[in-house]
């Protein structure tokens, strides 16, 4: 009796949190957002052109953290999606790269890839990685579920809190954007390039809902046939110029000045040149509208979760780059985008019965072109095959009597290994990564080659790169040698396209998101201290008194619980 007393009385003090949460006290809807390469700094960059009710909604109603870092080496979609879905890096939840070398199966693995389940539509094709070539690519290779990832997320746990009460939605252009975040016992919809219809594999449904088949049929996509991605604002009001002739990327069937034409329905790009435009994350939130309606979310006495990944900014990123007029009107147009989903859900939920957090899953850095002309080192665009040198094979000749056959391929950010030829001539693998490391590090572009073995043994230094990759070492699906390039070098190419700008480096420009707790008993605050998105999922599950996630190594952020 006396410790529940002096609890009690430490309560009312305010020093520590009641453990006991009302049905009132928690919020109707989870409402999570991902904007998808969405660099920390952009949103205060291009605040001034932003209308009241989007992002200024966030930013200025909402607990504000302007400098949260992901504490891993390898920044790409999967990677951030799922530790931001369970609040640990892929050493723990095992999502080391969008793609990963299989030993067993002998051949890349895509990251949201199941054999033991197929698509729901015919023909829907999938969002592979370009380091997967689709003509080796079996049908069996094209089912998808949340499988490969390791650990329980926070939509898990909030499924397992009310024995399945909650309804769980994930939605994205990208397979991996909305998969991630539903979680193991969520449902998740994606977007077809290949149908131009939102899909998903039989893991999740036997068939599609009425509602799903009903959007489909209205067919969104085609609507936009014929017209052109427009400013939003007048030109004079953008706080960036068009890029220079000198300043452009040739890509091809992309016209680089505005207006940017989306082309006829019946263009065989016409799917792919919607994702890489604002109407990208338009059509994503009419889905995500209507499935909120449909699915009656946020009307009854549990909490439902409903994630939005919006991926047009990590396309337009990758084509323009973050200091380019099409980044700035994407993120207005999006700013429009999200206006109106809030007033959706303001109408159907009420904001004040929806927690909504945003952050992104990486940065970006500035295009090659555009740094230079600021007097910045010119960008080193790696070329892959450089890394096979003379000098190295010399050494693997002379130290270990092979050839180039030891390596089985490169896929960011691992160097993948022969492993039985090793084992055949009785090789030592740690002084075989060593020296290939040795070997690559020599290579200008190349700043840090760490072995695999390294981290396994804690044989590393104490630094901050070295952490960063040790937290995306996972012993099963890591390569044998990390390699960290040099700060804005990056190999350039996605879908056969030279690209303005990447992403996947430990370096601080891509690291840094944004990270927005607004909605439900949330007081507005900005917040300058260091945190980590792997903070997020934690700090959702205290907020509504439920388990963490099972690999969680994020914090609880004292600013967002504190009222509750």
């Amino acid at each position: 009796m006396m410790k529940r007393y002096c609890a009690m009385s430490l309560i009312g003090l305010g020093l520590i949190s009641s453990p006991v949460f009302s049905a009132e006290a928690k919020p109707k809807l989870v409402l999570q957002i991902t904007v998808d390469g969405l660099r920390g700094d952009l949103l205060e960059r291009y605040k001034h052109n932003f209308g009241e009710g989007g992002f200024r909604y966030l930013m200025d109603q909402g607990v504000y953290y302007t400098n949260a870092h992901y504490q891993h080496g390898n920044t790409e979609t999967i990677v951030g999606h799922v530790s931001l879905a369970t609040g640990a890096p892929p050493s723990v939840h095992g999502m080391v790269g969008n793609v990963w070398y299989d030993r067993g199966l002998e051949r890349l693995i895509y990251n949201v890839e199941d054999g033991d389940y197929s698509m729901l539509s015919s023909g829907a094709g999938v969002d592979q990685s370009t380091e997967i070539d689709p003509t080796q690519r079996t049908a069996k290779q094209d089912g998808r579920s949340p499988s490969p990832i390791l650990v329980s997320t926070f939509s898990d746990e909030l499924t397992i809190s009310n024995s399945g009460q909650s309804k769980v939605f994930g939605v994205s252009i990208k397979d991996r954007g909305a998969i991630s975040m539903a979680g193991h016992t969520g449902k998740a919809f994606w977007f077809s390039k290949a149908t131009s219809e939102f899909v998903t594999s039989d893991y999740y449904y036997d068939a599609y809902p009425v509602w799903v088949n009903r959007w489909n049929e209205k067919n969104i996509p085609a609507q936009y046939s014929g017209k052109r991605w427009e400013l939003a604002l007048d030109r004079d009001k953008y706080t960036l110029e068009e890029l220079s002739q000198e300043q452009k990327f040739d890509l091809a069937g992309f016209k680089r000045t505005f207006p940017h034409p989306y082309g006829p329905a019946s263009y065989q790009y016409y799917s792919t040149m919607l994702t890489v435009s604002p109407a990208g994350d338009e059509i994503t939130a009419d889905f995500a509208k209507v499935l909120l309606q449909q699915e009656k979310l946020g009307s009854r006495d549990v909490t439902d979760y409903l994630s939005v990944s919006f991926s047009s900014n990590d396309y337009v990123l990758h084509l323009y780059g973050p200091s380019s007029l099409e980044a700035e009107d994407n993120l207005i147009r999006l700013d429009k985008t999200l206006k109106s989903l809030f007033a959706d859900i303001d109408h159907h939920v009420g904001l004040d019965n929806t927690l909504i957090v945003l952050s992104a899953d990486h940065g970006a850095p500035e295009a090659s072109p555009i740094a230079a002309t600021l007097g910045l080192k010119r960008a080193n665009y790696f070329d892959k095959k450089s890394l096979l040198t003379d000098s190295l094979k010399q050494r693997l000749k002379s130290e270990f009597g092979v050839d180039e056959e030891i390596f089985r391929l490169y896929a960011q950010p691992y160097v993948y290994l022969n492993h039985e030829l090793i084992k055949e001539k009785g090789i030592d693998l740690a002084k075989l990564q060593t020296a290939i490391a040795q070997e690559v590090m020599k290579i200008e572009g190349v700043a840090y080659a760490v072995t695999s073995s390294d981290v396994a043994s804690g044989r590393l230094a104490d630094t901050h790169i070295n952490k960063m990759v040790s937290n995306n070492y996972h012993p099963n699906r890591s390569g044998d040698v990390y390699l960290v390039f040099a700060p804005r070098t990056y190999i350039n190419d996605m879908d056969g396209l030279t690209v303005a700008s990447t992403h996947g480096s430990p370096w601080r420009y891509d690291t840094h998101v944004p990270v927005i707790f607004a909605g439900h008993k949330i007081k507005p605050q900005r917040v300058e201290r260091e945190v980590t998105p792997y903070d997020i999922a934690p700090t959702l599950s205290n907020s509504l008194g439920i388990t963490q996630p099972s690999g969680t190594t994020g914090t609880v952020l004292r600013e967002v619980v504190s009222e509750k």
